[in-house]
């Protein structure tokens, strides 16, 4: 049976982890392991982290959930700890704030992509899908204004980030060899993401559309609050993999664009 590892970073987010971690508790999928990489919280973080840990131990069925809380260099760096940890055949990171749109969601994508059908070598190298942006509260404010395509490439991303980073399921053998770049502090996950199509397509695996809302996603984040130094590392990750001249091209397009 395909695994799924989630991984969320949390550090001071007791307002917040809450509805995340009873969003992982209520898949009903059954082979899930949760990684809860907490950075030194000094709130009530890891305290709910525990009591959700043990009811997920007591409950039949229940998720494997680890847990660890330590200084990081950052968001990250925090995400590379729980890369090295993961055990399952995809990763995805579901920070705190973050959920699932429905109880069954990973069991749809299972199901809907037939991984428990396919050997393990043969799995799409990246599984996505649609996006849901809520309030604080976890109200539903929109849809995702950048939409995945049909068929997504490496290239896809010279239009932005068209998959949101929660919505973005990597085959784990791939991801951990990939780990973020924390040269980056705010957009190290459009590089990766980049980078484990790029590997994908190297390897002759698909990314395979789960034409499904697979993630409610919180509008308010470190990318949020830092949006020009966000846009800034973008650029130059977009020259890296695309070239200068098809990047600079490309935003000159984006004006054109939201000037129609």
């Amino acid at each position: 049976m395909t695994r799924f590892t989630i991984i969320t970073i949390t550090y001071n987010a007791e307002k917040v982890v809450q509805r995340t971690l009873d969003s992982v508790l209520r898949q009903t999928y059954e082979d899930v392991e949760h990684l809860i990489v907490d950075g030194a919280s000094t709130d009530k973080t890891m305290e709910l982290a525990q009591a959700y840990k043990q009811k997920s131990d007591a409950s039949a069925g229940g998720h494997k959930v680890i847990l660890r809380s330590e200084p990081d260099e950052g968001i990250y760096d925090a995400m590379n700890k729980g890369l090295t940890q993961a055990g399952g055949n995809y990763v995805v990171f579901m920070n705190a704030g973050d959920f699932f749109p429905q109880d069954d969601t990973l069991e749809q994508i299972a199901h809907r992509c037939r991984l428990n059908e396919l050997p393990t070598d043969e799995l799409p190298a990246v599984l996505y899908g649609n996006t849901n942006i809520v309030d604080n509260e976890g109200r539903f404010l929109h849809p995702r204004r950048l939409q995945p395509p049909a068929q997504l490439t490496w290239q896809s991303f010279r239009q932005g980030m068209l998959v949101c980073h929660q919505a973005f399921y990597a085959r784990t053998d791939i991801a951990k060899n990939l780990q973020y770049d924390t040269q980056y502090r705010y957009s190290a996950d459009v590089d990766w993401c980049i980078r484990v199509m790029r590997e994908g397509e190297r390897a002759g695996l698909p990314l395979y559309n789960i034409n499904m809302v697979v993630a409610c996603y919180t509008e308010e984040g470190a990318t949020t609050r830092h949006h020009r130094e966000s846009l800034r590392e973008r650029f130059r990750i977009m020259c890296r993999h695309y070239g200068w001249f098809s990047t600079v091209a490309m935003h000159l397009w984006f004006v054109v664009r939201a000037m129609k």
